[in-house]
Order: structure tokens, then sequence, then C-alpha cells
């Protein structure tokens, strides 16, 4: 599996130059914190691709495979863990560490099987992820994404938790309504896991099951009834407003350049209403004639964006290149920090369900942003200025306006003002009519 710049995992030997094996060590970094864990394997230095980070594919290191699919998990689940806590707003090294000691080192009678006799279900899930990174999303026309094999390997390791302490044999014949039951309810309350987690499992297997079935194999058809659903709720998320924007922009970080680049990068998106996955790869020949024109990484759908003042401010800064692109994670960890800077420091509400009960907690605003609320705040932040919300969507590319109100994040206050704006507008282009 491809390694991603944007994963908090590297794995090092410790000793680098020694003639005999040495252990490999995993850093985990976040947050700039930084935690090692033992991986409990040992390579020979010259077995190892220290730019791949695995063991090469040579004859004589005969345990390459064994290890490289234990580190290519490992990563995945740290990965998962620091991404799920980061969500959770509990993201510290107390709070990660005691999570990857629990998957390396589980109760000894959720021992799992892998070998040759596993259920055919997992065999199968096994071969769609290797195959995974040759395939070609048929939506988009391009190969599948590197997180998207992420979430497929995820699912799998948690399927295979499961399994090792589930009464029955989890196989394509027993994936029935009891099962859906019985795991849905160990994903909320034994691992403690929020609602829409619970969902993004379910959803993972629904397509190994859809693809199963595609091909031929005999699949117990309860996963395609309606009470074997993908669980979710509306997360609360939060925007910036335009003085909030005009704070970022504002703030002197003249001799904190890393600080200064993320700051202007988030800005644009904040001016574009581009993911962070097309805001990093804008290049000078997708801008003429103050229009930006660029083919959207996940949906394949062509837009066109007029440049907005701040966004060519940005541009002639940088002469015409954007700042360089940091990993999404290191992105979202220094925005954090330019926003605590910068005094976004009101106190927001964060609900959710999580292990089956209703969590509520204030945290200050600048710990929810994150490179996608650039996107968020420029839906809501043009939808409150009166442009049609049909309008906004050719740029953001929600395919209905009722997913796009579900986007965009107003009270009802803030909807009163739209509608009065609105009214306002019409007042102006009509000739006014006395009362008799």
């Amino acid at each position: 599996m491809a390694r991603s710049s944007d994963s908090p995992v590297n794995y090092l030997l410790r000793d680098p130059k020694a003639k005999k094996p040495t252990p490999i060590n995993c850093v985990v970094r976040f947050s700039n914190e930084r935690i090692n864990v033992g991986t409990g394997f040992k390579v020979l230095p010259a077995h190892w691709n220290t730019a791949k980070q695995r063991v090469k594919n040579v004859v004589d290191a005969l345990d390459k495979d064994s290890i490289n699919n234990f580190l290519d998990r490992l990563e995945t689940e740290i990965e998962t863990i620091v991404s799920e806590l980061r969500a959770d707003l509990q993201l510290t090294k107390e709070t990660v560490r005691k999570r990857i000691d629990q998957y390396l080192a589980p109760p000894k009678a959720a021992a799992i099987d892998q070998g040759p006799s596993q259920p055919a279900l997992f065999t199968f899930i096994e071969d769609f992820i290797q195959r995974a990174p040759k395939r070609i999303n048929l939506d988009t026309g391009k190969p599948v994404e590197y997180r998207t094999i992420q979430r497929y390997q995820t699912a799998l390791n948690g399927l295979r938790a499961f399994a090792s302490t589930y009464k029955r044999k989890v196989d394509f014949d027993t994936i029935d309504l009891d099962f859906y039951e019985d795991f849905t309810s160990w994903l909320t309350f034994k691992k403690g896991f929020s609602k829409n987690n619970v969902g993004k499992y379910i959803q993972m297997l629904k397509t190994f099951l859809n693809e199963a079935s595609a091909k031929g194999i005999n699949v117990k058809q309860d996963y395609r009834s309606r009470s074997f659903k993908v669980v979710n709720e509306v997360a609360d998320a939060v925007y910036l407003s335009e003085s909030e924007l005009e704070q970022l922009l504002s703030l002197d970080l003249s001799r904190q350049e890393r600080l200064e680049r993320v700051r202007d990068l988030f800005l644009v998106g904040c001016y574009t209403g581009l993911r962070f996955s097309d805001l990093t790869n804008l290049r000078p020949e997708f801008i003429k004639d103050g229009l930006i024109r660029i083919e959207q990484q996940k949906t394949a759908d062509k837009v066109v964006i007029p440049c907005h003042g701040i966004v060519t401010a940005m541009l002639e800064k940088y002469k015409g290149t954007l700042p360089r692109s940091i990993s999404n994670q290191k992105m979202n960890d220094y925005l954090k920090e330019v926003c605590q800077l910068a005094g976004l420091n009101d106190l927001e509400s964060k609900s959710q369900t999580k292990a089956g009960k209703r969590v509520t907690i204030s945290v200050e605003k600048w710990q929810l942003i994150s490179t996608h609320t650039a996107r968020r705040s420029f839906a809501t932040n043009m939808y409150l200025a009166g442009i049609p919300a049909l309008t906004i969507m050719q740029i953001t590319g929600h395919r209905t306006e009722k997913a796009f109100m579900r986007y965009i994040k107003l009270d009802r206050e803030q909807h009163a003002k739209v509608m009065a704006l609105h009214w306002q507008k019409q007042q102006q282009n009509t000739p006014f009519l006395p009362t008799k």
C-alpha cells in the first residue's frame, strides 16, 4: 500500500547502520506531540527501504510480507485513532497511547484467526483491498483514493476484532439483522464510537457485500433491508464570518513564515470554496481573465470561480503561485495555532452521540477549525450575502439544495437576516406604491 504524506506515522530503524537485524520503531507525530511505539519486528538495514518505510521485496527477507502487512495495518489503525480523537477533541499523548496499546495488546480471548481457515468474507475483503489501487472509480473515472483504501482497511480491522469476540462465525451467510444489531452495539458501547463513526463501518461493510454479490457470491440479503441502515447524524461544525476572516487577514505573521503561508492558503479557500485537495493543486494556468477554471479532484466536476479581491492579492503576493502545500494534518495543526493567535476564542458547543449517549462539550472556536472550515465559510458567507443557493452550488458542487442547506451553518436569526436582505433588494427594484 502506497504511503501518504498526510500520515502521522513514520517507521524508523533503531540502528540503521547495524550489521544484524535491528528493531523497527514506529514514531507517531500529531499536534506537535511525539510518541514512540515498538512494533516487535526486526529487519536487516540492508533489507529496509527508507523511502517507502517497508521491507524490500528481496528473496533473503523471508518475513517481508508478514512484516509489511503488519506495518500497513498498524499505520491505518493509528491514523484512524488520531482522526477519531481529534474529531472528539480528545487528542492527547495519553489518549493516543492508550488506544494504540489496546490495539497492540488486546485481551488473549480476542485472539484473531488470520490463518488459512479464515472466513471467506475476510479473504474476499483482503483481495478487494489489495486490488483497490488499480481500480477505477466509475463516478470520477479516476483511481480509488488512498483515503478510501484506508477506510476499507479500518473496516476490515474492526470486523476482525468483532469476530474474535463474537459467539457466531462472521461470514457471508451470517451477515443478517442479528449480526447488524450485535455489531453496531459492539461498536457503540464496547468501542465507544460516535454514531457517525458506527455508520462508516456499516457503509464500508455494505460496499464489500455489494461487490461480492455483483461477483456472484452467495450473500445473505439482509444487508439490503431498510433495517440494516447506515446510521448518521448532522455533525456540529463552524464557519468563520467575514469579520473573523478580517481578523485572520490583519494578523501580523511576518516573523512566522510557516503560519503566514498556512493562513494565506486557508483564506484563498475561504474565498474560492475549493476543497483542500483542489486548493493544493491550484496552478497559475488554471487562472485566466479573473476566473479560476478547475476540475474537482473528488467529483471530477468542472467549476468556474471568480477571483475575489483577496484571492487576487494572494496570487500577487506569491507571484502567481500559491504557497507550497503541506499535509492536511500539519495544516490543520498550524491552522488552529493561527486562529488562536487571531483571538478566535469564543465558546462553541459541540454535540454528538457517543457510546449511545448525547454528549455536549464547550470549547474555544479555534479548536474546531480545520481546512474544511474554509469551504463551509465560503458557502455560508456567500449565502448570507444574498447570492442564490443555486449559484453557490455551481461552485461547491452540491447536487441538491436540501444537501446545500444542511451544509451551511445558519441559526434562525441569520435566516431572518437573509430574508430581510432579499426583501430590501426587491424593494429597491420595485417602485414604491403608497397606500390609499
